[in-house]
Protein backbone atom coordinates (compact mmCIF):
# COMPACT_ATOMS: atom_id res chain seq x y z
CA UNK A 1 0.00 0.00 0.00
CA UNK A 2 1.53 3.28 -1.08
CA UNK A 3 -0.29 5.68 1.25
CA UNK A 4 1.15 6.58 4.62
CA UNK A 5 -0.85 7.41 7.74
CA UNK A 6 -0.75 11.15 7.16
CA UNK A 7 -2.04 11.04 3.61
CA UNK A 8 -5.55 12.32 3.02
CA UNK A 9 -6.21 9.60 0.46
CA UNK A 10 -8.18 6.42 1.00
CA UNK A 11 -5.96 3.47 0.01
CA UNK A 12 -6.87 2.19 -3.43
CA UNK A 13 -6.93 -1.37 -2.08
CA UNK A 14 -10.19 -0.43 -0.31
CA UNK A 15 -11.92 0.60 -3.55
CA UNK A 16 -13.78 -2.73 -4.01
CA UNK A 17 -15.67 -2.06 -0.77
CA UNK A 18 -17.14 1.21 -2.08
CA UNK A 19 -18.60 0.00 -5.37
CA UNK A 20 -21.81 2.01 -5.04
CA UNK A 21 -19.86 5.25 -4.57
CA UNK A 22 -17.61 7.33 -6.76
CA UNK A 23 -14.38 6.36 -5.03
CA UNK A 24 -12.53 9.44 -6.27
CA UNK A 25 -15.09 11.71 -4.59
CA UNK A 26 -14.89 10.10 -1.13
CA UNK A 27 -12.99 12.14 1.44
CA UNK A 28 -11.63 11.06 4.79
CA UNK A 29 -13.24 13.97 6.61
CA UNK A 30 -16.69 13.97 5.01
CA UNK A 31 -17.11 10.20 4.78
CA UNK A 32 -15.37 9.08 7.97
CA UNK A 33 -18.28 6.93 9.19
CA UNK A 34 -18.44 5.09 5.89
CA UNK A 35 -14.67 4.60 5.66
CA UNK A 36 -14.49 3.31 9.25
CA UNK A 37 -17.45 0.98 8.70
CA UNK A 38 -16.17 -0.58 5.49
CA UNK A 39 -12.59 -0.92 6.68
CA UNK A 40 -13.55 -2.53 10.00
CA UNK A 41 -15.86 -4.92 8.17
CA UNK A 42 -13.66 -5.88 5.23
CA UNK A 43 -10.14 -4.47 5.63
CA UNK A 44 -6.99 -6.54 5.76
CA UNK A 45 -4.20 -5.98 8.29
CA UNK A 46 -2.45 -3.26 6.28
CA UNK A 47 -5.73 -1.41 5.67
CA UNK A 48 -6.66 -1.66 9.35
CA UNK A 49 -3.25 -0.26 10.33
CA UNK A 50 -3.87 2.63 7.95
CA UNK A 51 -7.35 3.20 9.43
CA UNK A 52 -6.12 3.31 13.03
CA UNK A 53 -3.13 5.41 12.01
CA UNK A 54 -5.38 7.96 10.35
CA UNK A 55 -8.38 8.15 12.68
CA UNK A 56 -6.80 6.97 15.94
CA UNK A 57 -7.83 4.36 18.48
CA UNK A 58 -10.09 6.66 20.47
CA UNK A 59 -12.22 7.77 17.53
CA UNK A 60 -12.62 4.23 16.23
CA UNK A 61 -13.46 2.90 19.69
CA UNK A 62 -16.10 5.62 20.07
CA UNK A 63 -17.48 4.77 16.63
CA UNK A 64 -17.76 1.06 17.48
CA UNK A 65 -19.51 1.88 20.76
CA UNK A 66 -21.97 4.30 19.15
CA UNK A 67 -22.61 2.82 15.70
CA UNK A 68 -20.98 -0.59 15.47
CA UNK A 69 -23.99 -2.70 16.48
CA UNK A 70 -26.01 -1.38 13.57
CA UNK A 71 -23.34 -0.84 10.93
CA UNK A 72 -20.97 -3.80 11.33
CA UNK A 73 -21.69 -7.45 10.72
CA UNK A 74 -22.55 -9.25 13.93
CA UNK A 75 -19.28 -11.20 13.95
CA UNK A 76 -17.13 -8.15 13.25
CA UNK A 77 -18.98 -6.11 15.84
CA UNK A 78 -18.32 -8.71 18.52
CA UNK A 79 -14.68 -9.00 17.47
CA UNK A 80 -14.12 -5.23 17.62
CA UNK A 81 -15.90 -5.01 20.98
CA UNK A 82 -13.44 -7.54 22.40
CA UNK A 83 -10.37 -5.99 20.77
CA UNK A 84 -11.30 -2.42 21.73
CA UNK A 85 -12.74 -3.29 25.16
CA UNK A 86 -16.21 -1.97 24.29
CA UNK A 87 -19.30 -3.30 26.06
CA UNK A 88 -21.50 -4.77 23.31
CA UNK A 89 -24.96 -3.35 22.76
CA UNK A 90 -26.96 -6.52 23.33
CA UNK A 91 -30.28 -4.80 22.70
CA UNK A 92 -29.27 -3.96 19.14
CA UNK A 93 -28.00 -7.48 18.53
CA UNK A 94 -31.20 -9.04 19.88
CA UNK A 95 -33.30 -6.98 17.48
CA UNK A 96 -31.35 -8.09 14.43
CA UNK A 97 -32.96 -11.06 12.79
CA UNK A 98 -31.61 -12.82 9.80
CA UNK A 99 -31.74 -16.16 8.09
CA UNK A 100 -28.00 -16.56 8.45
CA UNK A 101 -27.12 -16.19 12.16
CA UNK A 102 -23.41 -15.40 11.65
Amino acid sequence: MKNDHSSGIIPSSLQPYFQEYSFAELTLADHADLVIERTLNYGNLAELRWLFGHYGWQRITEWVAARGAKRLSRRRYRLWCVLLDVSPDTTGLAQQSSIWPH
